[in-house]
């Protein structure tokens, strides 16, 4: 579903470090670890990316920024693909903020507690994941501190958690979400279930499906205060554009104050790295200010 995103290594690794105040950029890192869980069953793997001057100034306290990766990524996206080069490039042009980006492992999950109970997604982000790294890294511990984002499946995630849990994120972002509001009759039928994975049911559940969608909570939870921003593909590979749009409809109908954009393009690194910047900043504007 984001096959694209190994693409980017052409794009941003082959660039080269960005040019403006590269001493200070150099001062930024990534580190990685795991963090076993009773949720999942298993180790996670997770990364960082720590922002110039996190060493320097052991007293300071940085926001973070959630990063969820799509389908067919890993937590080392942040590494792989290029992201922490965009997120230098942006810095030294001072089109953002420093702060930290944490990007945890989530394998085929869509972020949910699966079906079948095996795999809690959701229980393991909410209760063992974001408390472990606030406690391994200097990052503020209040909502106003924290955002979430996404892309394809973790955008998904990243609505899904913002608008179940809105006390913990003041912002959330995505990019070609995974948003379909009702399945269509006989998906169960279909291969769906094999892009899916097994989190809704082998066969795939589209009841299941339905009932975890960010739609849900998006109908009812109260969102005041939540800064919101999600676009989409106008020629999505997967049609997700239709559910981003009848996302929009339905935030406008509950005066939810929201930003939303159908931009030309697919579901594919070409669309994806025109337009993360502008969540990046979304968020960097968001949390210099609760600063």
């Amino acid at each position: 579903m984001t096959r694209f995103l190994a693409k980017i290594i052409l794009l941003f690794l082959l660039a080269g470090p960005p040019l403006a105040c590269a001493a200070d950029m150099a001062a930024s890192r990534v580190q990685c670890g795991n963090l076993k869980s009773r949720f999942v069953h298993s180790s996670v793997g997770y990364c960082a990316l720590l922002p110039p001057g996190y060493d320097a100034d052991t007293k300071q306290i940085f926001p973070v920024l959630y990063l969820l990766h799509g389908l067919g990524d890993n937590h080392e996206t942040l590494i792989n693909t290029g992201i922490w080069n965009m997120v230098e490039e942006l810095q030294g042009q001072r089109r953002i903020g420093r702060f930290v980006i944490v990007t945890p492992q989530a394998g085929r999950s869509f972020y949910v507690d699966a079906r079948n109970g095996r795999m809690q997604y959701e229980q393991f982000f909410v209760r063992e994941f974001v408390p472990a790294m606030e406690k391994r890294f200097r990052m503020g511990r209040s909502r106003a501190r924290r955002a979430i984002g996404g892309i394809s499946m973790g955008g998904f995630g990243a609505l899904r958690f913002a608008f179940k849990f809105p006390q913990m994120f003041s912002s959330v972002s995505a990019h070609s979400a995974a948003l379909i509001e009702r399945m269509p009759k006989g998906a169960e039928q279909t291969p769906i279930g094999a892009i899916m994975g097994n989190s809704f049911g082998v066969p795939f559940d589209p009841a299941y499906w339905e009932k975890n969608t960010p739609f849900v909570f998006a109908r009812s939870a109260g969102l005041r205060g939540l800064k919101i921003y999600f676009d989409c593909g106008s020629d999505d590979d997967y049609g997700f554009e239709a559910g981003a749009e009848a996302l929009h409809r339905l935030l406008l109908s509950r005066k939810v104050a929201h930003e939303f954009h159908l931009y030309p393009g697919r579901h594919d690194w070409t669309y994806f790295s025109e337009h993360l910047p502008a969540s990046l900043e979304f968020h960097s504007r968001n949390l210099a200010a609760a600063q």
